[in-house]
């Protein structure tokens, strides 16, 4: 990524300019087929075999891949997740009446940023906006830990709590929002710049890498957006920032900030320096315990709300499997499924970079138009390849884990398990497999999954899957092209 532009540091810059920074790497990406991608990823070697290969892996690369995953879904998601989630709240007086709105005229913003706000799209407030909203937004203000997964409207609510709070007269930083990474900082600071697109007497400053700012400068911006080391150096080495008067601290991320090194630590040493009456945001897709024990830290006696994540389903979808003796069997039944049923696009599965990538190529030489994501890609070049999949440019995407979650394609109508999903250890990973099969038999459409089997092993981990679903997995003979066609009807 690109530094921002210098003319624009110390700015609340016209809208994009941020994500401009970010789109440098992609636009090298227009076209996403195997040959582009296939040397790279048969370049990467796996770590282990046994039980199926295991790609490299380790405690860096699953905290990498958090952020990177993160960062993804706040590429690929332009609009809200529509959900059916519930809202669950926890005040923190349960005495005090549950205010929630159904209308953003209601919360009575400032006409600037309610011009905002339907500019951006938005024309109701989502689940969580309706509950968290009122609370963010309130006098005094309440501390808030909210959950909730990408796409659900959480940026754009505390961003609006952020600009609500500062006073434009007041020319020094009042609001410090705290991203994991340079690139999750650049996607949030995008929404702050449209969002107050109407708001022009407030501005905002990137406390990031390479924004350097010279030693004695009083900041003059409201809104502070950055990653903790260089925020921490901003409020305590140089001075920038005068923590005492800070109203609203924003710390997103959360799950994403506890897993690399420092950030915890940096997140709360800011914390500690700011008023008691600054108001605490803290936000999280998920609240394991580690989670749950660094938000008490850094928000003192808050409102809760948890979204709660949709059940998916396996009801909608048939399974099958089919036995085979290698990779080389594997893709001639692969190529028999094809050639027998109409598939508007497919979504195919291995184990390692470098079976998608042989994988990948192979299908390529069989004509099929074939789009390639894997873990070593840039996280713009990944969105640049779902989107082109999206828009139907290749029908068939393979891919590994990278690609399980979050990714909602309606004409996916075949999910193919080349690889079986296993964990370090070799155990059936349930989650993964209910993930990866759910990228079909979505918007109640019905949908197809089916599972490649290579060995005892691989048969071993299929029944423990189809065990602990309590849902029968059907053997089915790829030879036989009447039968193909019969599991499509």
């Amino acid at each position: 990524c690109s530094e921002i532009p210098q003319a624009n540091k110390y700015h609340m810059v016209p809208s994009g300019t941020a994500s401009a920074a970010l789109a440098t790497t992609a636009t090298t990406t227009t076209t996403t087929t195997t040959s582009t991608n296939t040397a790279a990823a048969s370049a990467t070697t796996p770590a282990k075999t046994g039980g199926g290969e295991g790609d490299k892996t380790g405690e860096e690369d699953d905290k990498d891949d958090k952020a990177a995953q993160s960062l993804l879904n706040k590429l690929i998601r332009s609009n809200l997740v529509n959900t059916t989630n519930q809202v669950e709240v926890l005040q923190r007086d349960p005495n005090s009446p549950l205010y929630s709105v159904k209308s953003f005229e209601e919360l009575r913003l400032k006409p600037q940023l309610l011009q905002g706000v339907y500019a951006m799209g938005f024309n109701r407030p989502s689940k969580i906006q309706e509950n968290a909203l009122p609370m963010m937004l309130a006098e005094p203000p309440q501390n808030l830990i909210a959950q909730s997964q990408s796409g659900t409207g959480k940026t754009a609510a505390f961003v609006l709590a952020m600009l609500s709070h500062v006073d434009p007269n007041n020319k020094f930083p009042q609001a410090l929002c705290v991203s994991p990474t340079y690139e999750l900082a650049l996607q949030t600071g995008k929404v702050i710049e449209q969002m107050g697109k109407h708001y022009s007497e407030v501005k905002l400053v990137y406390a990031i890498r390479g924004n350097k700012l010279q030693r004695g400068t009083q900041l003059q911006e409201q809104v502070v957006i950055g990653t903790p080391g260089t925020m921490l150096d901003w409020c305590l080495k140089f001075k920038f920032i005068d923590p005492k008067k800070i109203k609203v601290f924003v710390l997103d991320e959360a799950d994403v900030m506890i897993a690399t090194q420092g950030h915890q630590d940096q997140s709360i040493r800011i914390q500690r320096m700011l008023p008691k009456q600054c108001q605490m945001l803290l936000f999280s897709a998920t609240f394991e315990e580690t989670v749950w024990n660094f938000a008490q830290r850094i928000v003192p006696d808050p409102n809760i709300i948890k979204l709660k994540r949709e059940e998916e389903t396996l009801d909608t979808i048939k399974q099958y499997y089919v036995l085979c003796d290698s990779k080389e069997e594997k893709f001639a039944a692969l190529c028999n499924i094809y050639g027998a049923i109409t598939i508007a696009q497919a979504m195919i599965f291995c184990h390692t970079r470098k079976t998608a990538g042989w994988l990948a190529g192979e299908l390529s030489r069989e004509g099929h138009q074939v789009a390639l994501l894997s873990g070593e890609m840039q996280v713009e070049q990944r969105a640049a390849v779902i989107d082109r999949f999206r828009d139907g440019k290749e029908k068939v995407l393979v891919t590994t884990n990278v690609c399980a979650r979050g990714i909602d394609v309606e004409q996916v109508s075949v999910v193919i398990n080349f690889d079986l999903p296993v964990d370090r250890d070799g155990n059936p990973d349930n989650e993964t497999y209910l993930h990866r099969i759910g990228r079909t038999g979505r918007f109640g459409k019905r949908g197809l999954a089916i599972n490649m089997v290579d060995s005892r092993f691989s048969m071993n981990v299929l029944n423990k899957i189809q065990d602990h679903f309590n849902k029968k997995i059907e053997k089915l003979d790829t030879d036989d092209l009447d039968e193909i066609e019969k599991i499509a009807g």
